[in-house]
C-alpha cells in the first residue's frame, strides 16, 4: 500500500463490563479498496464497524481517517467528514417517497449546520438528489411512497442515502440481507460500479460468500473478536482458520459480549 490509506486501524479493544468484543485489531484500506468482513454471528464485525464509525467508543486504540485521528467520533462528524454507512435492516422512511427521503439525507449530510435550517426542497438539494437517482437507477421510483418498494429497491435507497455526500470510505452492513437472489447480483452491480466510479473505499459485512468472492480485494475474517486472517479472497478461504470458524459447520462460540448488546449486532 502506498501512501496513506484512507481508514489505519492500531490495536483497537473493546469491552463491556470486562467483556471482550474486540482485541488487538490492526488494519489498513487505501483508497477506493473494498474489504469484506466475515465471520460467524457474535464475532465481532458489527463491533469493529460500530467503532469506526462512531456508534461505539473503542476502550483503547486509535482509529485514522485520511491521516486525521477520529477515535471516538460522533457518528453524526463521521459522516460530514466523509465516513458514511447502511444498515442491516434499511433506515428509510416508509411514508415517504423515494426524493423526500433522499432530500431528507441530503440535509442532514450537509457538511455546515446551517444546512438543517435551510429549505428541504430547495433547487440545489433536488438536483443533488436527481443525480443520485440516476447513479443508483432509483428515477422510476423517485414519487413512490417506500413501503410499496420491493425490499431490494429500498436496499438500493438506503445507500444511496449513505452516498449522497460522496464518502471517501461506505461501511455496509449486510448489504444483500432479505435480497432475493434473482436481486442481489443485480443490486451489487449497481452498487459497486457506482461506488467505484466515485472512488470510494468500501467495507461490507456479508454471510453471502458468492457476494463476498465476487466483489472484494481482500477479506477480514473475524472470530471472537479478533481478525483471524486478512488476505485476497482466493488466500482467505482455504485459510483452515476460516475454514474451521466461519465456513465450515461448527463456528465456534458466539462472544457472549455481543449477545449482550441485542439483536442486531454481529
Amino acid at each position: 500500500m502506498t501512501g496513506t490509506p484512507v481508514l489505519r486501524v492500531r490495536n483497537l479493544h473493546k469491552s463491556f463490563a470486562g467483556i471482550v468484543a474486540a482485541s488487538n485489531i490492526n488494519v489498513d484500506v487505501a483508497d477506493g479498496e473494498v474489504v469484506g468482513i466475515i465471520g460467524a454471528n457474535g464475532a465481532g464485525k458489527t463491533v469493529f464497524v460500530n467503532m469506526i464509525t462512531g456508534y461505539l467508543k473503542p476502550t483503547s486504540g486509535s482509529i485514522e481517517f485520511s491521516g486525521r485521528e477520529i477515535t471516538g467520533i460522533r457518528p453524526r462528524d463521521a459522516t460530514r467528514i466523509g465516513v458514511c454507512r447502511s444498515f442491516q435492516i434499511s433506515q428509510v422512511f416508509m411514508t415517504m417517497t423515494v426524493l423526500e427521503n433522499l432530500l431528507i439525507a441530503v440535509s442532514l449530510a450537509g457538511k455546515e449546520r446551517k444546512s438543517l435550517l435551510a429549505p428541504l426542497r430547495s433547487r440545489e438539494r433536488i438536483r443533488e438528489c436527481e443525480q443520485v437517482m440516476e447513479r443508483y437507477k432509483l428515477t422510476e421510483h423517485r414519487d413512490n411512497v417506500t413501503r410499496t418498494l420491493s425490499q431490494g429497491v429500498r436496499k438500493l435507497l438506503d445507500i444511496a442515502m449513505a452516498v449522497v455526500s460522496n464518502p471517501k470510505l461506505l461501511l455496509l452492513d449486510e448489504p444483500t440481507s432479505g435480497v432475493s437472489s434473482d436481486e442481489k447480483f443485480r443490486l451489487m452491480d449497481l452498487v459497486m460500479n457506482a461506488l467505484k466510479e466515485q472512488g470510494t473505499a468500501v467495507l461490507f459485512v456479508e454471510h453471502d460468500m458468492e457476494i463476498v468472492q465476487r466483489y472484494v480485494d481482500r477479506i477480514l475474517a473475524f472470530y471472537q473478536g479478533e481478525i483471524v486472517c486478512d488476505a485476497p479472497p482466493d488466500v482467505a478461504l482455504k485459510d483452515p482458520k476460516v475454514i474451521e470458524y466461519v465456513l465450515g459447520e461448527s463456528h465456534g462460540p458466539a462472544n457472549d459480549s455481543e449477545s449482550a448488546l441485542g439483536a442486531g449486532h454481529a
